[in-house]
């Protein structure tokens, strides 16, 4: 199921999907782990997504990608007032959580 939700249906034998499917199964594993929502699980697997573009398109260091998702993940637990993100419906707990599961 996940081949075809990644749009990997003509899967070859290829690296480069294989690490990808593992990539993001294992994701999927730990977010399910964690008993996320399903719109929890969705945003988890955005930020996946998110941290491997930033290595694969803007060729970031670990560094770098760390302090993105830091940014990214800075408006948990902001109150609408506040101006909270996209990623306000975790917790600061999850969000330390996620943090650490990409470190």
């Amino acid at each position: 199921m996940l081949e075809e939700f990644l749009n990997f249906t003509r899967l070859k034998a290829s690296w480069r999907k294989a690490v990808l499917i593992d990539y993001y199964s294992a994701g999927f594993l730990w977010a399910k782990e964690m008993n996320f929502s399903l719109t929890q699980l969705s945003g988890f697997m955005e930020l996946l997504n998110f941290v491997l573009g930033n290595i694969s398109d803007k060729h970031m260091t670990l560094g770098d990608n760390l302090k993105e998702l830091e940014r990214a993940m800075a408006e948990i637990g902001e109150t609408d007032s506040e101006q909270g993100g996209d990623l306000n419906f975790f917790s600061i707990e999850q969000g330390k959580a996620i943090i650490d599961y990409f470190i």
